[in-house]
């Protein structure tokens, strides 16, 4: 009961203080999650020139990097980005997009996790790649499930530092020691570009506003599987899902926006 409480108490801090998160994301996606984080209550920036990139980290509240569209291009400035926000103590959240497909890709990944991310959110066959083990991934897609990469999970963040979400049916979040697992969200919400990725973003938010990453980050999946799982009671397919779940992100946001906390306590146990 506790814990869900506390879940309340960051998305009221996250209205109030309205953090800019600044993304590094692909193109395919930008758009779906500058509305996820306008929605919750964040303000987004994507900005990609590398003559802007350094100031834009700086004043961020957050910066969430995601691999999803890679090019030399992208790659220079996301190190960029990575460097800018060690300099001035921004966290930032790392999306291992398509980790353990490509080896150039995992590398990079690998490489992007030992500069200090605040937290790490990808699908278990990321993780698993993060982590040097086969995830068996095509694409973006896992082919494993979230429960068979926990302690892959483990062990990213103990050799890291950072807060890891495998995520799936259902997300397991851990700092190395504490696991938390969530149920919530809908099956339907796979069949939407750039759901993961908004929920990386969100996740960046949360760690924006909240310096105990652990409840963060668990906090920011847990708005994600509401908001997925309310907008699937009316949804008649992806793209009216895709709809109802910016409105529903943004009925979060409002005072009241949760009723109690029975709907936070069942999606996310306490630990």
């Amino acid at each position: 009961m506790q814990l869900a409480r506390e879940y309340l108490t960051l998305l009221t801090s996250l209205r109030l203080k309205a953090p800019l998160v600044h993304n590094l994301t692909s193109a395919v996606v930008a758009n779906f999650t500058a509305n996820a984080l306008l929605a919750l209550g964040a303000a987004p920036a994507m900005v990609e020139s590398p003559d802007e990139i350094p100031g834009f980290v700086s004043v961020a509240h957050a910066l969430s990097v995601n691999l999803g569209s890679m090019t030399p291009v992208r790659n220079a400035a996301i190190a960029l980005a990575v460097q800018a926000a060690q300099i001035s103590g921004t966290p930032w959240v790392l999306d291992p997009v398509g980790a353990g497909g490509i080896p150039a890709r995992t590398a990079f990944a690998r490489h992007l996790l030992s500069q200090k991310p605040a937290a790490v959110r990808g699908n278990a066959s990321e993780i698993l790649a993060l982590a040097g083990q086969s995830g068996f991934g095509r694409g973006v897609d896992s082919g494993r499930g979230s429960e068979q990469a926990i302690a892959a999970a483990q062990a990213v963040a103990r050799q890291s530092g950072a807060v890891v979400a495998v995520t799936g049916v259902v997300d397991y979040v851990t700092d190395g020691v504490a696991t938390l697992a969530l149920e919530g969200g809908n099956a339907m919400m796979t069949q939407v570009t750039g759901m993961g990725c908004a929920a990386s973003a969100i996740v960046a938010a949360c760690v924006g506003v909240e310096t105990d990453r652990l409840r963060a980050v668990a906090a920011g999946l847990s708005f994600v599987g509401i908001a997925g799982a309310r907008a699937a009671k009316r949804a008649v397919g992806p793209g009216s899902l895709a709809v109802a779940y910016l409105d529903e992100l943004a009925a979060l946001n409002r005072p009241g926006g949760i009723a109690d906390v029975d709907e936070l306590r069942n999606a996310f146990p306490d630990r």
